[in-house]
């Protein structure tokens, strides 16, 4: 039992300790990119540390799974991984884990049944208010304009992604801050951003507790905001995109004191304004390569007793 303990110590580890290091950074926002990829890296090593802990757990309980786990395996590989001491508590591991494996597939699953319901009801709220001309189809048009007061833009996901804006971004936004928005809009459906921000919500929301998965969930609503700012600046320049978030959310409260539901605006609009420079490359690539190691190191971890034993 030494080693699936081994593994539930560095995923415990790892998830207290990688949300307070990357918090202390000072370079995620200059790269959101880097850091989207870090933030997965390191919730996949903390899954890969259950998964693989659950996988020997089992198999040290049951004989059945240990055939199925080393079928093929040399003696000494098989006893290198002998029950020992720890049979006892093997089975609690091992269905404990099961349990939170199952918890969190639920967890997927409900959070993806609920985005197509949304979905839905926004795509019949949108027939609603711009219904189909004679011989159109729905999801044909990508932009689509409604009549509102109110200034907004945002985009529908799905099969057939939409973009939508009101009559009164279209009189408020000017020049090249329309672009911009709708670049930034492109960004998010090309990178998939909806798909990261519907698996931190699962994590988060099935196990509130696990401070990794809160932190991952409020960092991906942030990150990926950053990271369609740079999409669009990049194509339409950082005054753009921000004079258009300005234009869009000066309304709305954001910019006074207090709290508001998008209270990262402010911060996305000084970040535009007053740009720091990019991360060398080689920093870059250093850190992309490190954060792909990190799910290596459990891996390593439970197979070390078995590349012992072969050598």
């Amino acid at each position: 039992m030494m080693v699936p303990a081994a593994l539930l110590l560095l995923g415990a580890l790892a998830s207290v300790v990688a949300p307070r290091l990357l918090a202390r950074a000072d370079w995620p926002d200059r790269e959101p990119v880097v850091a989207l990829w870090v933030w997965q890296c390191v919730v996949a090593a903390v899954l890969l540390c259950c998964v693989l802990s659950m996988t020997l757990s089992a198999s040290a309980a049951w004989v059945a799974v240990r055939g199925h786990v080393f079928d093929g395996a040399p003696a000494s590989v098989v006893d290198a991984y002998a029950p020992g001491a720890g049979a006892p508590w093997a089975a609690a591991t091992a269905v404990a884990l099961a349990c939170g494996g199952a918890w969190t597939a639920a967890m997927l699953a409900r959070e993806v049944v609920r985005a197509r319901l949304r979905r839905r009801q926004s795509r019949s709220e949108l027939l609603l208010r711009a219904p189909l001309l004679p011989g159109e189809e729905p999801g044909d048009d990508r932009l689509v304009v409604l009549e509102g007061e109110r200034p907004d833009a945002w985009r529908l996901p799905g099969t057939a992604p939409q973009l939508v804006i009101t009559t009164a971004a279209l009189r408020r936004l000017k020049g090249r801050q329309l672009d911009a928005v709708l670049a930034h809009e492109q960004g998010h459906a090309r990178a998939r951003h909806d798909w990261l921000l519907h698996c931190s919500a699962a994590l988060a929301n099935g196990f509130p507790q696990v401070p990794v998965f809160a932190a991952f969930r409020d960092e991906m609503h942030r990150l990926v905001e950053l990271a369609a700012d740079d999409m669009a600046s990049r194509r339409f320049g950082r005054l753009a995109i921000a004079l258009a978030l300005v234009e869009l959310n000066e309304d709305r409260g954001v910019f006074g004191p207090g709290s508001a539901p998008d209270a990262y605006v402010p911060q996305r609009v000084d970040r535009l304004l007053t740009p720091r420079d990019r991360l060398p490359a080689a920093r870059r690539l250093q850190l992309t390569a490190a954060a792909a190691l990190v799910p290596v190191v459990p891996v390593v971890v439970a197979f070390a007793p078995g590349l012992r034993a072969l050598g």
